[in-house]
């Protein structure tokens, strides 16, 4: 039988988690957000405020629905704070090692029937549940970035993951006002499969010289109705998460087709990460981005 969530803890209180505890305590959930730093901390809950409030003005919600929202979310700057949620999601770092002994450190503090949750963008959840001490209640829920904003959620079985755990999940993302895509557990996943491999191909449509960045995004905006070019979309996605995505994908499956640009790679060793080291594919140092090739 599905358990009913009412707790939920959000883990990383970076881009992901800020926006993962945002959409819960829309909601109706009570959120417990959980950060190593205070400061990151309160970054996240101004940062949600600022979102809350952009949401007033889109006439999305109202400021009652804010404050209520506001109210239900929680900090702690430790994993036991989180001890007596019924549902706790990971947002760390695109790092399996990073993300196991985070894993091992909260199962010890959590209440046995509490689901384990991973935002992973493309790590395996079989694998991530295997470090756990309940990969029967563990899963993969993974949110698209900026969430508050995004309609879809994937949501990812380990191998172990049980009946009960997949319809708790699935009835808790529903509650969100999100529409879930059913993945199996393989590199990436469906988004990023299809979407990273296009990113690393328009880097080495800019590596090889066949068009300059400005090139490339228009191309790809007005040639193919994207959003956003998949060299901005990069540089906002973080090249350093692109790089761990595609290093996955060409280790998972083995085949060259998903080999790294070696210019992604430069990037990233300059730390030149995108928009949240204000450089990347993009200077975002002045008034207005600039290319940086």
């Amino acid at each position: 039988m599905a358990a009913a969530i009412k707790k939920v803890g959000v883990i990383g209180s970076g881009q992901m988690g800020n926006g993962i505890a945002h959409v819960c305590a829309l909601g109706g959930f009570d959120v417990v957000l959980n950060d190593v730093s205070a400061d990151r901390l309160k970054a996240a809950m101004a940062t949600i405020n600022g979102n809350l409030s952009r949401q007033i003005a889109k006439k999305i919600i109202t400021e009652d629905t804010r404050k209520q929202a506001l109210a239900r979310i929680t900090a702690t700057e430790t994993l036991e704070g989180l001890a007596d949620c019924d549902l706790v999601i990971e947002t760390a770092v695109e790092k399996e090692d990073v993300k196991r002994k985070i894993f091992h450190e909260l199962c010890a503090t959590l209440k046995p029937e509490a689901i384990v949750a991973s935002n992973t963008s493309s790590i395996s959840i079989t694998r991530l549940a295997a470090s756990t001490d309940r990969p029967e209640r563990f899963i993969g829920i993974h949110f698209m970035n900026p969430v508050p904003v995004m309609e879809l959620v994937e949501l990812i079985r380990g191998i172990a993951t049980d009946d009960a755990t997949f319809e708790t999940a699935k009835a808790f993302v529903t509650k969100l006002g999100k529409q879930i895509a059913v993945s199996e557990d393989f590199p990436a996943f469906i988004v990023n499969r299809i979407l990273l491999p296009m990113i690393n191909e328009a880097i080495y449509t800019l590596y090889e010289g066949v068009g300059n960045v400005e090139a490339i995004d228009m191309a790809m905006k007005l040639g193919a109705h994207h959003p956003m070019g998949p060299l901005e979309l990069a540089d906002f996605i973080g090249l350093d998460t692109c790089l761990s995505i595609m290093q996955v994908l060409h280790e998972g499956l083995a085949d060259s087709k998903y080999r790294p640009c070696p210019l992604l790679v430069k990037y990233v060793e300059a730390g030149w990460l995108g928009r949240k080291t204000h450089r990347g594919f993009y200077d975002y140092r002045g008034d207005k981005p600039v290319p940086t090739r």
